[in-house]
């Protein structure tokens, strides 16, 4: 969530390179895209951020963006153009959403083998464990 109350898409780019990011309705219907956004340039490994709801600088809105809703389940994950990568995706809704505040990111949680759980913590704190693993 940004200072001024805008949802972010949040990426750790963990040795590999991402072309974009896509929002799905999480559901028995395998085309349920919210929305998609291509990078200018592939994202390098580090972190970015971008807003989901309006343009962003360095990102492409690719497809019509549709409202988020009470009652849905999204997943936001990111891709590369030749499916040679992806990101580990995170799962939320907006009860999700709503207990956000700025500077916090819900990401799922690899580092204990085996175990995946999705957590709220400071973007700092997330940069410097989203990478690793145990």
């Amino acid at each position: 969530m940004s200072g001024d109350g805008h949802l972010l898409g949040v990426m750790m780019v963990c040795g590999h390179r991402i072309d974009g990011a896509s929002l799905y309705v999480r559901s028995a219907d395998p085309d349920k895209r919210v929305a998609s956004w291509t990078a200018d340039q592939a994202l390098q490994p580090g972190l970015t951020t971008w807003t989901l709801d309006s343009p962003a600088a360095g990102w492409v809105a690719t497809g019509p963006s549709a409202p988020l809703t009470a009652g849905a389940n999204y997943t936001l994950y990111g891709w590369t153009k030749d499916n040679s990568w992806s990101s580990a995706s995170v799962s939320f809704t907006l009860a999700d959403r709503d207990q956000l505040t700025p500077g916090n990111v819900r990401y799922i949680d690899l580092s204990v083998a085996g175990h995946a759980s999705a957590v709220t913590v400071p973007v700092a704190e997330f940069e410097a464990k989203a990478c690793h693993r145990s």
